[in-house]
């Protein structure tokens, strides 16, 4: 505890009083000597609980799930039954897919989690499906702005997969690195992906670390409209990828959702990630690390994410999950969540495409 006191004093004299409502979430995770993961202070730890609420861009998703489901436009998937490991990870699992799998993206300040959590998801499974030989991460810029809904305002992962399905995404790499220090998170960068997106890098709250990119809400970081849908590659896209109309990668099939954890997981190690999206409560802001159970703070919103993998820690069952607020945060952009009781809801609302789903690509 003498670090988190000595970081609690910087903060404190660099940047104002530490929010005492803050200072007690943190404290109600790490002074338990149960508690499966541990909080910290970040940039944020002078505001009041609650600076994540403009990125949770997802509420309503579980009860738009279950709309679907009734109006046969999305299908229920059930368990097998087969035997699944204690451990799985999706970037292990397909090596040839790592690179697209590993990749963590920054949703700057904005609500398009939604978008991204599906778009990485869509790449991930397109990859898989071709076994490595598309490689490409698809465009939340796309996405974001161009299907029918409020881009940074929210939006529902079913309804992205039904973009992608229907209308097809065009490839898209993260923003632009800006930074004169730091290294570019992006493992695609240089590559010329049609549509990259384009609001910029920045800090998503917990503890500094290395993180180079400015706060929310500080100069650089400053709290995102939507831009317009784009309508043709940036002008660095470079070819076979330079074409907005010609660079088109979509999926024929259903969307699907799942009954039970063990059908989540069954779905991930057959066809890859899929996209959920879960309950915040404020003291998810202070996740440093360790397998994340709600402890206490108020209801934020729903956030969309990606889960990639599984395992077990000492006894407890949980999901691991790739976050879209750069790979600075938490656990290398990843975070773990308590498995097998929907923790925050994060199994009620799972979507992915189908296991039938045939995946179509440029020929390129």
């Amino acid at each position: 505890m003498r670090q988190a006191a000595v970081l609690a004093a910087l903060f404190s004299s660099a940047a104002g009083a530490i929010s005492p409502e803050r200072q007690a979430l943190i404290d109600l995770v790490n002074k338990n000597p149960k508690s499966s993961w541990k909080a910290a202070l970040g940039r944020w730890a002078h505001e009041p609980v609650g600076a994540s609420k403009t990125l949770c861009g997802s509420t309503g998703h579980k009860e738009d799930v279950a709309k679907r489901v009734a109006q046969g436009k999305m299908k229920v998937v059930k368990y097998s039954g087969k035997t699944l490991p204690s451990e799985f990870d999706s970037e292990t699992n397909w090596p040839k897919c790592a690179k697209v799998i590993g990749d963590i993206r920054d949703q700057s300040n904005c609500g398009c989690c939604w978008a991204f959590g599906s778009a990485s998801a869509a790449s991930d499974r397109m990859c898989i499906a071709s076994n490595g030989a598309k490689q490409v991460p698809l465009s939340a810029q796309e996405l974001c702005f161009c299907s029918n809904y409020d881009g940074c305002g929210g939006g529902f992962p079913a309804s992205a997969w039904e973009y992608i399905s229907s209308t097809g995404l065009v490839s898209g790499g993260q923003q632009n690195f800006t930074l004169s220090k730091g290294t570019d998170p992006d493992p695609f960068a240089g590559e010329g992906f049609c549509s990259s997106f384009s609001l910029p890098h920045c800090h998503h709250h917990g503890p500094v670390g290395d993180d180079p990119f400015p706060s929310e809400g500080a100069a650089g970081c400053p709290s995102e409209s939507s831009p317009r849908c784009p309508k043709k590659c940036d002008s660095w896209a470079k070819a076979p990828h330079n074409e907005f109309s010609e660079d088109k990668h979509s999926f024929s099939g259903n969307t699907a959702t799942f009954d039970s954890a063990e059908a989540i997981a069954e779905a991930i190690m057959s066809n890859g990630p899929v996209t959920t999206a879960f309950d915040v409560y404020s003291d998810f802001e202070n996740y440093a690390s360790g397998i994340y159970e709600h402890t206490g703070g108020s209801y934020l919103g729903g956030h969309a994410v990606r889960i990639v993998g599984w395992g077990t820690e000492g006894g407890k069952k949980y999901w691991k999950v790739a976050n879209s607020w750069n790979p600075h945060w938490g656990e290398k952009g990843y975070f773990r969540i308590v498995r097998g009781q929907s923790e925050c809801g994060i199994e009620d609302s799972v979507v992915a495409s189908d296991a039938n789903a045939k995946w179509n690509y440029p020929t390129h």
